[in-house]
């Protein structure tokens, strides 16, 4: 919950981040939020949402990975960690 909230905060406080000149130079998503020129031709955001797709595409590979991690092999170290008697569980 504390980090939640501190995200939150952040979030939020961020909009007061940016100075008044960058304001003006930063295309209308982006304004007060980032210092510095916003993007200066169509590659820049090619660029952009090119990143954005690999990250979004990798948490949907983690998270699919996390969730149903798919080893069956009654070898796999994850079934001699589970099933280990000498590991207390729950504690």
């Amino acid at each position: 919950m504390r980090t939640l909230i501190t995200l939150l905060f952040s979030a939020v406080s961020a909009a007061a981040w940016a100075c008044d000149v960058c304001q003006k130079n930063q295309p209308a998503p982006l304004r007060g939020i980032t210092h510095g020129t916003g993007p200066q031709g169509q590659w820049d955001l090619v660029i952009v949402w090119s990143a954005g797709i690999i990250v979004g595409i990798t948490l949907v590979l983690a998270l699919r990975m996390l969730l149903r991690p798919g080893e069956r092999h009654a070898g796999h170290i994850k079934h001699i960690i589970l099933h280990d008697p000498s590991i207390p569980h729950g504690t």
